[in-house]
């Protein structure tokens, strides 16, 4: 469909698109750097063409500052202005650490010392 627009049409639409993307708060993180995501699903990410040309490896993935998981990139190719990343898996980090048995019923907050 954009192709029957002109091309200075075509160029505000992503510019437009450019800029109401940039409200995420999605980033990843390496090392020390840290890359915004203008896009995340479930089998990968995408990240402005700008900023990386090439992306493989091991990467945090953050909403703010909450950890959201650990993603494996395999393979990233440049579309037009963005670096599609496909992730092999997406280990999500828990707030807890894991239990070999099923809880059942209310956890316990604390016990009462008795009396």
């Amino acid at each position: 469909m954009l192709e029957y627009l002109p091309d200075h049409l075509r160029e505000d639409l992503r510019q437009a698109a450019k800029k109401r993307r940039r409200g995420s708060r999605l980033h990843i993180q390496l090392g020390d750097v840290i890359y915004p995501l203008q896009r995340l699903w479930a089998t990968g990410l995408a990240i402005e063409a700008g900023r990386l040309t090439h992306l493989r490896g091991l990467v945090d993935v953050y909403d703010g500052p909450r950890h959201l998981g650990h993603c494996l990139i395999v393979a990233s190719v440049l579309e037009e202005d963005e670096l599609i990343c496909d992730f092999k898996y997406f280990q999500t980090v828990a707030d807890r650490p894991p239990v070999d048995f099923e809880r059942t019923g209310e956890e316990i907050s604390g016990y009462l010392a008795s009396a």
